[in-house]
């Protein structure tokens, strides 16, 4: 294990963390444009967007042993523009996780992994039946590392000419758990 994963805490943002928040994913966006050119992750972000997200959305936010935010993600219940509900399970409560990053210099170190860890436990207390995300088909995408991480691949679209892979977790809740002399008999 590294030192920043070692160090890591995991924590729901709050509004005082909106304008760390923003430099941080600035900074991904730019390293992003940096190895790939332009694309739609260029975007600069604002303190202003990020208190709107904070207040709309429940954001996660991993610091390191300064305190420093290092990466960060974002789970809502409103589907993003991007995302063809008809590619994945039907469930009552699906949760939408948008907004990764993780600083460069901590890429590679185990702080997205704990980031989607902290991410299926919030969803499973939510309540939420799935979590859903779109990553993108191309080098700039997350694809391998949402796979790694237990996500399963449901489909792969193009939406307004950016080519997404679809991404889904099934959230099982420990009440909803069948007994398990059911499972054999579940298709």
């Amino acid at each position: 294990m590294t030192r920043s994963s070692q160090f890591l805490t995991v924590a729901i943002a709050t509004d005082r963390d909106a304008g760390e928040l923003a430099l941080l994913r600035t900074a991904v966006a730019e390293h992003l444009t940096r190895l790939h050119g332009i694309g739609h992750w260029s975007a600069p972000v604002t303190e202003r967007g990020e208190l709107r997200s904070i207040k709309t959305s429940r954001i996660l936010i991993a610091r390191d042993d300064e305190t420093r935010i290092i990466g960060t993600l974002r789970l809502a219940t409103k589907k993003p523009w991007a995302i063809d509900k008809a590619y994945f399970s039907t469930v009552p409560c699906p949760l939408y996780l948008t907004d990764m990053a993780v600083a460069p210099l901590f890429q590679h170190q185990g702080v997205g992994r704990r980031l989607i860890e902290a991410a299926k436990k919030v969803a499973a207390e939510w309540p939420a039946d799935a979590v859903r995300l779109d990553a993108y088909n191309n080098a700039a995408g997350a694809g391998p590392f949402y796979a790694k991480c237990g996500f399963h691949e449901v489909g792969r679209v193009e939406y307004r000419g950016v080519p997404l892979i679809y991404f889904e977790l099934l959230i099982r809740r420990a009440a909803d758990a069948p007994p398990v002399d059911d499972v054999r008999t579940r298709e």
